[in-house]
């Protein structure tokens, strides 16, 4: 294990800010991740973990250790006659996760296709998309426990899931450091088209209902709404899509017909957080080096040179509109460090 002194992370973030790390790290194992523990502990220094930067904004230079997750691979460590649990270490690349499933005939992430991240990152947010959220296929991790120094197994309802939240955001927060995930899937191939814009996707192309269909569907999704961070700076989506009592939302409708709105758990309603700013303007604007993407109001993108301080006060102008208009708050997505 290697600790590297004033390392740059504009390759480790999918905004490609300027940032450095006083001390970075890459570890494989949970023997490494206690290693760095004692080394941060003897130091008195900070620590800041890092999957594949996708879901984090960079705000200043981080005067700690940032640690980063390098361990891949997948093993199959149960199954049954219609399923199977597999053990992925935090550091494997979600989206090649997804393809080695469907070749293996392992289903339900395929709606998760495409998807930017580490592994590990994905219980942090509860990633979800088209109807699908990961605690639907969760079965358990292994951490480390920061506080305790001792690797520990968390199920799912230890992990506190819920809409793009977990324990790991919460009072959680800080205290693990998630090694390997362990997921059950079906190996019954059938595929969920719950989600109107995939169903109206396989129909428009004459695809049968197949989870490699919808996995192909949910890419094309993808890739016609989100730009490729590789090729402009971007964490995909920017805020959350606001859940607000139907007694709001209702009296929304009146005054805005148009208004995009899902059932959520009972007395609630999802909002479509980009039609929101959308209908503000801000849809395609460019300020500076920073903008809102013109395909996707969901999406801030950094044109290149942009700065951390750009975005975020791009961000609260659109969150103050949208306040403003809608008496609806938006909350971000990606977190800040240093926070």
């Amino acid at each position: 294990m290697q600790i590297l002194e004033n390392y740059s992370l504009r390759e480790l973030n999918t905004f490609g800010f300027e940032a450095a790390a006083r001390y970075f790290v890459e570890v494989h194992s949970a023997e490494e991740v206690l290693e760095a523990l004692r080394f941060v502990q003897h130091h008195d220094l900070p620590l800041l973990l890092l999957g594949e930067g996708s879901n984090v904004i960079l705000a200043d230079d981080i005067a700690g250790l940032v640690l980063k997750l390098g361990n891949a691979g997948i093993e199959v460590v149960g199954d049954d006659e219609h399923s199977v649990t597999l053990r992925i270490g935090a550091g494997q690349n979600w989206h090649q996760l997804v393809c080695w499933c469907l070749a293996q005939g392992y289903y339900g992430l395929e709606n998760l296709s495409l998807i930017p991240g580490s592994v590990g990152a994905a219980p942090v947010q509860n990633i979800g998309a088209y109807g699908v959220e990961l605690k639907d296929v969760f079965h358990s991790l292994e951490a480390v426990d920061c506080q305790k120094h001792e690797l520990v197994t968390l199920n799912r309802a230890d992990c506190l899931f819920g809409y793009r939240e977990s324990l790991f955001k919460g009072g959680g927060r800080g205290r693990y450091i998630i090694c390997h995930v362990n997921l059950t899937l079906s190996t019954v191939p059938e595929a969920n088209t719950q989600y109107g814009a995939i169903a109206d996707e396989l129909g428009r192309r004459g695809l049968e209902e197949t989870p490699q269909s919808v996995s192909e569907v949910v890419c094309q999704l993808r890739r016609s709404k989100l730009p490729d961070p590789t090729e402009i700076g971007n964490a995909g989506s920017f805020f959350k899509n606001p859940v607000i009592n139907n007694h709001h939302c209702e009296a929304l409708k009146q005054q805005f017909p148009g208004l995009v709105a899902y059932p959520e758990a009972q007395g609630f309603s999802k909002l479509a957080a980009g039609w929101l700013i959308e209908q503000c303007g801000w849809k395609g604007v460019r300020e500076a080096h920073v903008g809102v993407h013109e395909q996707q109001a969901l999406v801030l993108v950094n044109y290149g040179a942009g700065t951390a301080e750009e975005l975020l006060a791009l961000a609260a102008r659109i969150r103050t509109s949208v306040q403003e208009r809608f008496g609806v708050i938006l909350e971000m997505e990606p977190t800040i460090y240093p926070g």
